[in-house]
């Protein structure tokens, strides 16, 4: 009898085979832009020495809750 896991090894989009991480990295990569243009949008990002920095901050730590709590790798 096969072990099943419980979470995907693998996630398909139109007959392509993708790892989770990936789908994790492009989720993450969204919610950082959109966090973005809502700190742009209040001129909140203006306080914050180096914007670039910060931006990957958000993404490497979007990422890791995506794909820690969403879809488990």
């Amino acid at each position: 009898m096969r072990n099943f896991l419980p979470f995907p090894a693998e996630v398909e989009v139109f007959d392509t085979y993708f790892p989770p991480s990936l789908l994790a990295v492009i989720l993450g990569t969204i919610a950082m832009v959109l966090t973005t243009k809502l700190l742009n949008r209040y001129r909140l990002f203006r306080y914050v020495y180096f914007p670039n920095l910060v931006m990957l901050a958000m993404m490497v730590i979007y990422t890791v809750f995506i794909g820690t709590f969403l879809i488990p790798a």
